[in-house]
């Protein structure tokens, strides 16, 4: 498939979501019910190398730069396993603490972390938990990741509709104040029961959904960044080290990967990252039609897309950048002091 094609998919798939129209089909219904076959055989590990258990990672982070009269930054993460955690034993090898640790360093000021993120959760969580993270009106999150779309994949949730809930939740989030990063739909692709062809079918359905998951994002003024296969081809060269004992979830070495990847997105999105006056265009960076940029960063995970110009001939156009990540330490940083 061309990436004008795909861009076309991710525009009918986001329209849909927009206008009520019905579910677009991934992929044909028997090859698919191959796939989520091989795919739960996949989550049949999840417990058999790691506990359930998602560490508690909310509280206080970045204790040295607190400041009198000045409040902390508020970071609320918000999604699936993969934004709560699931697969580690330490709350600060969560992708939250680690969000928090780094963005406490580079704003030298507290960040209070929150996480209603729920394992197993699919988009149509999102409405629940965006009312969790705005049931404070005095309280409401300056920053907002949201980590979503595996398991509408393998629940064969329609893409219209994964779509439709996700850009919802941002629209809330956005107009309650607070700032929104999306880590779209992750490659399937990259489970190891998974074999091919079914490998390709994953990835596939996983880049589509991301791609269009993106559209929708910054329509509603969020940014995304691509967590592909979570992110980088370290991940898929090093299976053993980045997946954790269950080979579903990520590692501790994964998830600082990806939240390597984010936090500079989460950064910029506050204020606190230097922006180029313009793109680098010797990092493949600039203005494309937004399907066309959703496609390519759905194809290379860590790249991220944000609103830029309102329209352009083809529709509303987004900045693609590759932005440089910051190597961010796998143990613990700090322990958070826990909320009051």
């Amino acid at each position: 498939m061309t990436g004008m094609s795909r861009a076309r998919v991710a525009r009918r798939i986001a329209a849909g979501a927009a206008y009520g129209g019905g579910g677009i089909g991934l992929a044909g219904a028997a090859a698919m019910g191959l796939l989520l076959a091989e795919v739960q055989l996949a989550r049949r590990h999840v417990g058999n190398g790691t506990t359930q258990h998602v560490p508690n990672a909310e509280g206080r982070y970045g204790h040295g730069y607190d400041t009198p009269g000045e409040p902390p930054l508020r970071l609320t993460m918000l999604g699936d396993s993969t934004a709560a955690g699931q697969g580690v034993h330490r709350a600060g090898q969560t992708p939250g603490a680690l969000l928090a640790s780094g963005l406490a360093a580079v704003a030298e000021r507290p960040v209070e972390l929150r996480n209603v993120a729920l394992p197993g959760a699919r988009s149509d969580d999102l409405d629940r938990q965006v009312s969790l993270a705005l049931a404070d009106g005095a309280r409401v999150p300056d920053i907002c990741v949201i980590m979503i779309g595996a398991n509408d994949v393998t629940n064969r949730v329609p893409p219209t509709r994964s779509v439709r809930c996700l850009s919802a939740a941002v629209r809330r989030l956005r107009t309650a104040g607070a700032e929104v990063v999306v880590g779209t739909c992750p490659d399937l692709g990259t489970i190891e029961p998974v074999q091919q062809p079914l490998r390709w079918l994953a990835r596939r359905a996983s880049r589509q959904l991301a791609a269009a998951q993106t559209i929708g994002v910054v329509e509603q003024g969020g940014r995304t960044v691509s967590l592909g296969d979570l992110l980088g081809p370290e991940f898929a060269e090093n299976p053993r080290e980045l997946f954790g004992p269950d080979h579903y979830h990520p590692s501790a070495e994964g998830y600082a990967t990806a939240a390597m990847a984010v936090l500079p997105t989460v950064c910029a999105a506050l204020g606190l990252w230097p922006e180029e006056e313009r793109p680098d265009v010797t990092r493949r960076e600039g203005f494309l039609p937004v399907a066309k940029a959703a496609v390519e960063a759905a194809s290379e995970a860590g790249t991220e897309v944000a609103a830029a110009m309102p329209t352009g001939p083809r529709g509303p156009w987004a900045l693609l950048k590759r932005r440089r990540r910051r190597r961010l330490p796998v143990s613990e940083p700090e322990a958070a002091t826990p909320s009051g």
